[in-house]
């Protein structure tokens, strides 16, 4: 019962996104938009921050699903790059409303299991060290956030497509490349 409620607060902010900006949504609006009391929210949820948060992790989870190694990750980046587009007024709400930074640690999370599984996946053929591995998949965590957030900045002109394909001709044979260096 718990996620169907959460779920039904997040569909209320998406919902007043369309009409409203972030920062000018309160608990009150989304508790009436969802037909629960605050209380119900803040059961739930510390803030609208903290939803927003939820919400992108989740919608992250659902379209990740199991595009998290190296054969699918092309797959798994143009679902988050698909979900944005699709979700254009909740991202550029968020996008215009909250801290560059705070902005960036959400994306942050959202990426990096993808990022860490194919890195340690493709690692296994590789004497790595695990400070060695976190670096490298903080690289690319970083690379992927900017790509993303040049994208949103761009008000999402570019299919997503395009960006995913550009991105695989930059990746593809990078992650051995960089073991390799390392070992020397």
């Amino acid at each position: 019962m718990s996620d169907i409620t959460k779920r039904a607060i997040s569909a209320s902010l998406k919902r007043l996104l369309l009409t409203k900006s972030l920062n000018k949504i309160t608990i009150q609006d989304i508790a009436d938009d969802c037909g629960i009391n605050r209380q119900t929210f803040y059961y739930h949820f510390a803030d609208i921050y903290d939803l927003v948060e939820w919400t992108c992790i989740e919608d992250t989870d659902k379209v990740l699903k199991e595009n998290k190694t190296y054969d699918t990750w092309q797959s798994g980046f143009l679902a988050v790059f698909t979900l944005a587009k699709n979700d254009k007024a909740f991202i550029d709400n968020i996008y215009k409303s909250v801290s560059l930074e705070m902005l960036e640690q959400y994306l942050y999370r959202l990426v990096y299991p993808l990022i860490k599984n194919v890195v340690d996946e493709k690692a296994k053929n590789y004497k790595v060290r695990d400070d060695e591995k976190q670096y490298i998949a903080d690289f690319y965590k970083y690379a992927f956030v900017g790509v993303l957030l040049e994208w949103v900045r761009n008000d999402m002109r570019e299919s997503p497509e395009e960006i995913v394909e550009r991105v695989s001709k930059i990746v593809d044979g990078a992650i051995e490349l960089a073991f390799n260096n390392f070992r020397k």
